[in-house]
């Protein structure tokens, strides 16, 4: 697979997300963070937003879902129109389960990490995933600051994907930028969620362009 740049809207206008996403044409997923104010002190879309988001844009939608009740409220928004849904393994009751209720509503099932939540107590989860999601700030606010100390786990999550021939995407999520998104790809990361250095751009989408030609050249070498 590829590299993939899936621009968050948390820092886009949230007045005009439509016309937002429309800056971000050559993205590959556009990348929509929900929480609650329970599981992250942040409180942003919920489902309304998201449905109406997905009739307005041609490119599909990753919800990356920061709630306290994932087993309840993913699989709705595949039923909204997201074609991947992430949900946290420290919020998640049954995430094998969750997993695959969210494919079998045919969306793509993801699983997010915390930096200070291990990768390797969820070895064999992987094969249930078709994204695991590396958090590289603490979830909950855009703008953080990148965490280096996340980079060995994007490494040690990449071995074990190999380790079991999976054909699962490893996305990384915070802080990513032209400074640090191809020290991403070298650990081994494919798919980068990037808000704030989309979105402060002036051009935005030729922002995607530089992100993905940064972790590519990575790839290619």
């Amino acid at each position: 697979m590829g590299i993939q740049i899936t621009p968050s809207i948390l820092n886009a206008d949230l007045a005009d997300l439509a016309g937002e996403v429309a800056r971000i044409g050559s993205a590959d997923w556009v990348h929509v963070d929900v929480m609650d104010n329970h599981f992250v002190p942040n409180l942003t879309l919920g489902l309304p937003v998201v449905e109406s988001l997905a009739k307005s844009s041609a490119l599909p939608m990753d919800a990356h879902l920061m709630i306290a009740d994932p087993d309840r409220w993913a699989p709705a928004y595949v039923e909204a129109g997201c074609g991947s849904v992430t949900f946290h393994a420290e919020a998640a009751a049954a995430p094998v389960r969750l997993a695959r209720e969210i494919r079998s509503q045919g969306g793509r099932a993801s699983m997010a990490l915390k930096p200070a939540t291990p990768v390797e107590p969820y070895e064999e989860l992987l094969p249930e995933l078709d994204m695991l999601l590396i958090m590289t700030v603490e979830p909950g606010f855009g703008g953080q600051r990148f965490l280096d100390l996340c980079l060995p786990k994007i490494r040690r999550a990449r071995a074990l994907l190999d380790k079991h021939g999976v054909e699962t995407w490893l996305q990384v999520d915070g802080g990513v930028s032209l400074e640090t998104i191809e020290r991403c790809a070298e650990a081994g990361a494919d798919v980068f969620v990037a808000g704030s250095a989309v979105y402060s751009a002036d051009d935005p989408d030729r922002m995607v362009a530089e992100l993905r030609a940064r972790a590519e050249r990575v790839r290619n070498t």
